[in-house]
Parts: C-alpha cells; structure tokens; sequence
C-alpha cells in the first residue's frame, strides 16, 4: 500500500491453506479502513502515473514482467500449492501470465491511436479524440486464478495511466503478495499499485461504494462468498462509477481464461474531445 507494506489497521489474519487443506502462510485481513488508505495512496499516486510519457509507463511494466519472471520458481511453486495443479501446469500458468503482462506493457503507446483519432466534422473545425485515465480503478481479482487472473485484471487497468486498489483472491491470496514484492522491487511508483488481502465480503463493499473510485472491476465476484455482483453495482451507483461485470470484456471462458484484448483497456478510458477552429 503506498509502496509499503503496513500491517493490517485491525491487526487481524487468517490462515491460507493449499488445495489439500494444508497450512501455507497467514495474510493480513484488510478492514474498511485499509481499503480507505489504499484509495488514498492511489489517488495520490494516480496523476503523476497518468502524466508519465506512454514510452516511459511502457518500460515501467516491462521492468515488471522481467522481475516477475526472475521469481518465476516462487510464483509456480505458489499457484502449484494454491491450485492444486502439477509442475507443468503452474509452470504453464507462469509462463501465460508474464506474456499477458507483457503483451499488456506493449499497449501504452498505442492505445491512443487505436482508441484516438481526428474526427470527421462538416464545419470548419479540427474535432480530435483522445483516451485518457478513468483515475483510481478498484479491482476484485479472479477467485480461482490467483496470479493469471490477477495479472489479467490489474495489468489493463493501469495502460492508460490509472492507479489500481486491487483485493486479492481469498483463499489463494500467496501470488498477489509476491507480486505486490515484484511491483515494489521494479519501477513502478508507490501507491500506483495497492494490494490488499482479505475476505471479499467484507471489502468489496466499501470498495464499491467509495466516493473516490472512479471505476470498479468485478472480475472476483463470480465465486466469491457472500458476495451479490448486483449489490455491488447499486453500490457503485452513488458516484456513477465504471462498472465492469464477470463477462464484460468478452470471450468465452472465465475472466483469467480470456485472450487478453483491447475491452478491458477501453472499459478504464475516458475519451477526451476537443475542438479547434480551423482557417478557411
């Protein structure tokens, strides 16, 4: 949180255990008053980050995909455990999500392009269109797939030059942590990216209703405990929030199965018009 890593404002854990039932590691149980401070540290981070050149976010998610895949050991040994999957398939896991990141990266200086462009108007004006942040995105990642489905969610958000407050799968919170390290250990300025850790239920709300998350992804619903998509959507309401539900950006299959794509970037863009006169 912040490029920092406090305990938890309540002081509480709970236990995270592998696919067995066996004992992994505590996490910290975010309270509403965490998710409070990590929407500040991500407002506070989020102009800067938006104001940075596309090349140079570009390099800052490339660093990210370098050192993600410097600790690739760590991370399959993680969603191995966490998943239940073999060697091969956590190491296939790995693999995917440092592709996605990348591929995610290579978007930053062409999203204006394709998302952007000069209008055609019958008048004597210039009408251009240009995609800018949305601002602090709140994300609820995938609940099976704790590193794929995390990457797939928060790497999109942040192309354009939005700052994330991301809640990490419940029950297999352990990559999120990780990645929380790589993103402190690369370039990415602090509070770009906040991590919490926590029961779904008992954040998502407060993420959903707060006055200063300009957009929420709700990719961490499906499967969650206790938790109605469509009450968080009533929630996110009161400031008209984006919302992006299970299913929006496309595909197939499940949020982290989907071939990434440019919906998930556009659905954290706001576009910009602008005219300009023009002489005769």
């Amino acid at each position: 949180m912040g490029g920092a890593f406090p305990r938890s404002e309540s002081g509480r854990s709970y236990p995270v255990t592998d696919a067995q039932g066996g004992f992994l590691a505590n996490a910290a149980m975010a309270s509403r008053k965490d998710a409070r401070d990590a929407v500040v540290a991500a407002r506070a981070a989020q102009a800067k980050w938006a104001s940075a050149t596309a090349y140079n976010r570009g390099q800052v998610l490339y660093r990210v995909a370098e050192v993600l895949e410097g600790r690739r050991a760590q991370f399959v040994d993680e969603v191995r455990r966490g998943e239940g999957l073999s060697a091969a398939q956590a190491d296939a896991v790995v693999d995917a999500a440092v592709d996605r990141w990348v591929w995610y990266a290579g978007w930053t200086d062409k999203v204006a392009q394709v998302l952007g462009g000069l209008n055609p108007v019958a008048g004597p004006f210039f009408d251009i269109s240009v995609p800018e942040p949305t601002g602090v995105v709140a994300v609820l990642a995938p609940q099976r797939s704790s590193l794929l489905g995390l990457v797939s969610v928060v790497a999109p958000a942040l192309v354009t030059g939005n700052s994330v407050v991301v809640l990490a799968s419940e029950h297999r919170p352990l990559p999120a942590v990780t990645l929380g390290e790589v993103l402190a250990t690369s370039d990415v300025p602090g509070g770009v990216v906040n991590v919490l850790t926590g029961r779904t239920a008992e954040v998502a709300p407060w993420l959903a209703s707060h006055m200063d998350v300009n957009a929420i992804d709700l990719a961490g619903t499906a499967g969650a405990d206790g938790v109605e998509c469509a009450d968080l959507e009533v929630a996110a309401a009161d400031n008209l929030k984006r919302v992006l539900r299970p299913g929006d950006a496309g595909g197939d299959g499940p949020d982290w199965l989907v071939t990434p794509g440019l919906e998930r970037i556009r659905a954290f863009v706001e576009t910009k018009t602008v005219w300009h006169p023009k002489g005769t």
